[in-house]
């Protein structure tokens, strides 16, 4: 089964655009879950400019399902996770004027530093995931960090995929297939949609969880979020 985290960065954005508390994103997120989401997904940054900090606190009590923060480990959102224990944290190498991931990890490059973070979070109980593109010696340098999982970067994907390039899915099945032998959880996340999951479901093994905001919120703004939500559920399942 393929849970379905709902990012809701997207909510915080239109809030934060009129400067008041609507919508408010607690209370989206007490919906979304019970309309049938089976995880909540926040991606802070340093500037605030759709989540907050004080977001991430404010959630804690009222995610019942899985709680998933991403985000690139600088000092700030370490310290934020460590208070916050969430069921899962991303990492996820973010420039600071990024306006939305691009780029999945170099594992090798990075071995060292990703280690020791993903050593303090799993001290602390949270589950880890790595962001990283679909290329077989990231999966393997991934796994010498000690991560638990890692999120595929599924934008290459979906813009192929729109373009009706479907064998544009076999880096991906491929480096799940190898993220299963070598005993890392896979998710997946980034401009996956309800024109495309279905096909990425079926074709990715093992898939844990797929983490989608903007699609999702895009399209309830046609259909609806309850209508919307279930509508990925079907085709996760």
């Amino acid at each position: 089964m393929t849970k379905l985290s709902v990012n809701i960065n997207k909510i915080a954005t239109l809030r934060n655009s009129r400067g008041g508390d609507l919508p408010n994103v607690v209370q989206f997120a007490k919906d979304a879950q019970r309309f049938g989401a089976e995880g909540i997904t926040i991606h802070p940054r340093p500037d605030e400019r759709h989540i907050r900090y004080q977001d991430a606190h404010d959630l804690k009590p009222v995610v019942f399902t899985e709680y998933n923060i991403e985000g690139n480990p600088v000092t700030s959102f370490l310290d934020l996770v460590l208070k916050v224990k969430p069921t899962q944290v991303t990492l996820v190498p973010d420039a600071e004027d990024a306006i939305t991931s691009n780029a999945g990890w170099d594992t090798l490059k990075h071995k060292s530093f990703l280690t020791d973070v993903i050593k303090e979070f799993q001290r602390n109980g949270i589950r880890t995931s790595i962001f990283v593109d679909p290329v077989l010696k990231q999966i393997e340098g991934a796994k010498a960090t000690g991560t638990d999982r890692i999120e595929l970067y599924t934008e290459a994907f979906a813009h192929q995929y729109g373009l009706g390039n479907k064998a544009a899915i076999k880096p991906y099945t491929d480096s799940a297939e190898l993220a299963n032998t070598l005993g890392l959880g896979v998710n997946a996340g980034h401009d996956l949609s309800l024109d495309n999951i279905q096909f990425f479901k079926e074709n990715i093994p093992n898939l844990l969880e797929v983490s989608i905001g903007h699609a999702l919120i895009a399209e309830s703004l046609y259909l609806g979020i309850e209508n919307v939500i279930q509508m990925y559920l079907h085709k996760l399942k």
